[in-house]
């Protein structure tokens, strides 16, 4: 019975969020020695200049993808004319190797003519 007579605590309404621009001008205004951008490791940049490389991350990502793609297709096309121009040196080098066969059997069948007859 008694958590039903319990009165409910109203809590304050949540500001609403800063803007980008307020944020950025608390960064701007900090001191260089607030702990926020003591602690930070060296190679980290400050919190605006990593905002702006998240915002440019896809682009940039999706162009190296676009360059890795162009690269690969290119490597694709060589490697196919390049398997083309065996595969035909392969058929000429078999269409001789057949014709030279050709030859030997008949060069060698009248000398076998011949052996039998004599």
């Amino acid at each position: 019975m008694g958590s039903k007579t319990k009165k409910r605590v109203l809590l304050p309404t949540r500001p609403a969020p800063p803007t980008v621009e307020q944020i950025l001008e608390d960064v701007r205004g900090a001191p260089a020695e607030d702990p926020v951008f003591t602690t930070l490791a060296p190679e980290d940049p400050p919190v605006p200049f990593r905002m702006m490389e998240d915002a440019e991350a896809p682009g940039e990502q999706l162009y190296q993808q676009s360059r890795a793609y162009v690269a690969a297709n290119q490597r694709l096309q060589q490697a196919g004319d390049a398997l083309r121009q065996r595969c035909e040196l392969l058929r000429r080098a078999g269409e001789d190797l057949e014709r030279e066969v050709a030859q030997m059997k008949q060069a060698a069948l009248p000398a076998a003519e011949a052996a039998s007859s004599g």
